[in-house]
């Protein structure tokens, strides 16, 4: 697919036709419109235009088929997904990858933890769809996100902004180039960004919900001594400070009766006179809550070296170091329990020492060093690419689970804090993973001397060796207890798998016409196996596959003011990886006892799942200055029915496979955007105009919600799906303004993130026991930037 041409750039320097963008999703320099697989690309004008701070702000919707959200209500871990394919709805597991691969610089980045961070300065962002395992290798089964920054330019270069916005924002950033000296040239980059909670905490001295702070420095030396070889090494360092997600209580849950004598009988739910659920968005918590700063600290340093041995054969070698920690600090949900009470038949309700707010600590830590080397070839009639890829990480994590605040009185008017230490508090899940990953590919397309040169066949393939060593050495404050051999034996469980597989691709295009591509594709990609740590066995799963046939056009006409670009696609999705939660219960004296510790297996699913959809992108230049967009995304995403393995109310399993719904997948997606550029005065100066539109149908938070009655022994289905959404950006900016005889020029633009305060529930989840609860959108967002280019 084109890139998106809402971007300010997509003109051409003359403003009379579209600009030829260039891509590297086949490890070399191509046109975008050359390159017979599903691309879309944002550039650097782009996220300008929609005052991008990090990945995170791509979720409303710039690339229909790109769907990226906070893990739950942690925005310091994203869930990245395309055309519905390879979704990690739990980030906190050190034995499981997500489905899409996001590299920076060729980097492969390990963990959803880290995702979050402020971006440096980006040339371009390049989203290939559909299964990349040839050329990208492991996890890539829904396609990648390559991010590629901008390099040094060996000249003396100032780009310096800042601004200010509404909830206490502020954002600064310096790009500097400095001269060429000895064949060394350098760039640094660095950015400072904050803004305050969404909603506000009413506990004194304790941090609101949906605030960030982050930072970051990066620096870049490229050396070339000579014409032919050159040395390019980075490092960068971020700090992402964030706080959690409010779970909103949407409407109140009616309770349901009990069925035996031996159960808890829920008369109906015993609310609290604080309890209060709206459909509207709140602007203030109801109970004042301990909330601290999610911290993500992530380091790195990458060497690239490239020799041209000849003008048609280059080697390249890119090897990198990287570490992360992230905290994870949620108490974001404590008003969803306010009416969580239960009571017992004969006795008077109280909630009288009745706790809640349930604080959930997570941190995780990780290591990753990685070695590519790539053969990149062109013969008369045959272009070709090899390599080999060796990837290893370390990755713990451990959690604990508290419930926070209590009641002092029997009618629940006066909540106060617990005094708790949390150190000393129970480790409910630790555990450590070792994996190792090696990869050999190979890729080459011949054209052969027929029809005038227009045919185009690809074929390639990767195969692929991953290795998990680890185990879950702690639970519920404890060694785990394992049978073996009908023995139980006090000590870790551990995981010790291996996979390989091969990842084949075939590609024809036909050159139809000087402006129009033909392509068909098949390629496949997978996500490697694992074990989940919230689970009490830490049984493996196996790897997830798909298989995508995908048949696409790319297209210029109107004199290069306009292109057209369509791709279409069906497949398999084998294995899927799906997720079962259940509350973990502890017997003391006889009795079941509720824990706060959250339960979760990971199982794959049987048979094969069905994928398909389409992707249109139109984008036009009708007039000198102004260009407009439009695209839309239709992903369909079905999995088989799949058995629960945890017992539902009353303790009962549900023997009947559950339906089962795609999550972070909208099924329609839309994206349209105005440009104009018109000159003011003189000396370059112009007035810009960019406005955007995204639209999503809505999707699913959970793949399934059920509930057993156990008075009718009847499953009743709960499954909730998010709001549709319509979210409006816009930016408008005097730019190149003259400061002079320094040559120095400034622009100053107003901006606004969600234009018309459009307010959606995205993430949506409940029961009719316990009503519905979700997330909503960000509100609207405005400022100001001034930025100084020399």
């Amino acid at each position: 697919m084109p890139a998106l041409a809402a971007d300010a750039d997509a003109a051409d320097d003359n403003g009379s036709g579209l600009e030829e963008i260039i891509v590297t999703a086949q490890k070399r320099s191509e046109n975008l419109q050359d390159t017979p697989i599903s691309i879309s690309v944002l550039t650097s004008q782009g996220l300008q235009d929609r005052h991008v701070t990090s990945l995170l702000d791509l979720g409303d919707g710039a690339i229909p088929s790109l769907k990226v959200a906070p893990f739950f209500s942690r925005p310091g871990a994203l869930i990245v997904n395309i055309r519905g394919v390879g979704v990690l709805s739990d980030s906190n597991q050190p034995a499981r990858d997500q489905g899409v691969g996001v590299y920076v610089d060729g980097v492969y980045m390990g963990r959803a933890q880290g995702l979050g961070t402020a971006l440096f300065d980006v040339e371009n962002i390049e989203v290939l769809k559909g299964p990349q395992g040839t050329l990208f290798g492991r996890n890539t089964e829904g396609g990648a996100v390559n991010i590629v920054t901008k390099k040094p330019s060996g000249e003396f270069k100032l780009n310096a902004t800042a601004g200010i916005g509404n909830y206490g924002a502020h954002k600064s950033e310096i790009h500097l180039d400095l001269p060429t000296f000895n064949n060394l040239a350098l760039k640094i980059d660095g950015i400072v960004a904050h803004r305050d909670p969404f909603v506000e905490n009413p506990l004194s001295g304790q941090l609101g919900f949906n605030s960030y702070d982050k930072r970051g420095m990066h620096i870049q030396a490229l050396w070339k001594p000579v014409d032919n070889f050159s040395a390019d090494i980075s490092y960068d360092n971020s700090y992402d400070a964030t706080s959690t997600l409010y779970l909103q209580q949407l409407s109140a849950g009616v309770g349901l009766p009990a069925a035996t004598s031996g159960s808890p009988a829920v008369l109906a739910n015993t609310v609290s006179p604080l309890f209060r659920a709206s459909p509207d968005r709140s602007s203030t918590a109801i109970v004042g809550v301990p909330q601290q700063a999610s911290i993500g600290k992530a380091q790195g340093g990458r060497a690239t070296l490239e020799f041209n041995a000849s003008p048609d054969l280059r080697f390249r070698s890119i090897s990198s170091y990287r570490e992360m920690t992230q905290g994870q600090f949620d108490n974001g949900s404590a008003d969803t329990t306010l009416q969580q009470a239960t009571v017992t038949a004969g006795v008077t309700p109280s909630f009288l020492n009745f706790v809640f707010a349930r604080y959930s600590l997570a941190p995780f830590r990780q290591n990753q060093v990685s070695q590519e080397l790539q053969v990149i070839g062109e013969l008369p009639r045959l272009k070709y690419q090899a390599g080999a890829l060796y990837y290893q990480e370390r990755v713990q994590d451990s959690a604990q689970a508290i419930n926070t605040m209590q009641f002092t009185d029997a009618a629940g008017t006066a909540p106060v804090v617990r005094q708790i230490s949390y150190p000393a508090q129970t480790i409910q899940r630790a555990s450590h993973v070792v994996t190792t990953s090696i990869g050999v590919y190979g890729q080459g397309t011949y054209t052969p001397p027929v029809m005038n040169d227009i045919m185009h066949l690809t074929v390639g393939a990767r195969w692929t060796r991953d290795k998990k060593e680890g185990s879950l050495f702690t639970i519920n404050g404890a060694a785990p207890i394992v049978p073996v051999n009908g023995v139980n034996v006090t000590g870790p469980v551990l995981l010790n798998a291996t996979w390989s597989r091969v990842d084949p691709l075939v590609n024809l295009s036909v050159d139809a016409s000087e402006d129009v591509l033909l392509y068909g594709k098949w390629s496949s990609g997978y996500r490697s196996g694992g074990a989940n740590s919230r689970s009490l066995s830490y049984k493996t799963f196996d790897p997830e596959t798909v298989s995508m046939f995908e048949v696409g056009a790319k297209t210029e006409f109107l004199d290069n003011r306009a292109r057209f670009n369509i791709a279409a696609y069906a497949g398999t999705y084998k294995d899927i990886q799906l997720d079962f939660s259940g509350l973990y219960e502890d017997v003391i004296n006889g009795v079941r006892v509720a824990t706060t510790r959250t339960t979760t297996d990971t199982v794959n699913a049987p048979g094969s799942g069905k994928l398909k959809g389409v992707e249109v992108e139109l984008t036009l230049a009708p007039v000198d200055g102004l260009t407009l967009t439009g695209s839309y995304a239709y992903n369909s995403v079905k999995i088989p029915d799949t058995l629960n393995p945890f017992p539902q109310s009353g303790g009962v399993f549900i023997k009947v496979p559950l339906p089962i719904y795609q999550v972070y997948t909208p099924e329609n997606a839309a994206s349209a955007s105005l440009d104009y550029k018109a000159p003011i005065g003189g000396n370059d100066m112009a007035l810009s105009l960019h406005f955007d539109a995204n639209y999503d149908s809505g999707y699913y938070a959970n793949y399934t919600d059920s509930d057993y009655d156990t008075v009718t022994r009847a499953v009743r289905y709960a499954q909730l799906k998010g709001d549709s959404a319509f979210i409006v950006n816009g930016r408008i900016a005097i730019t190149d303004i003259s400061m002079g005889s320094s040559g120095a020029k400034a622009t100053v633009a107003l901006w606004s993130r969600n234009l018309l305060n459009e307010a959606h529930v995205f993430y949506k989840s409940g029961t009719a026991r316990g009503g519905v609860n979700g997330f909503f959108n960000d509100p609207r967002t405005f400022g100001i930037d001034l930025t100084i280019k020399m």
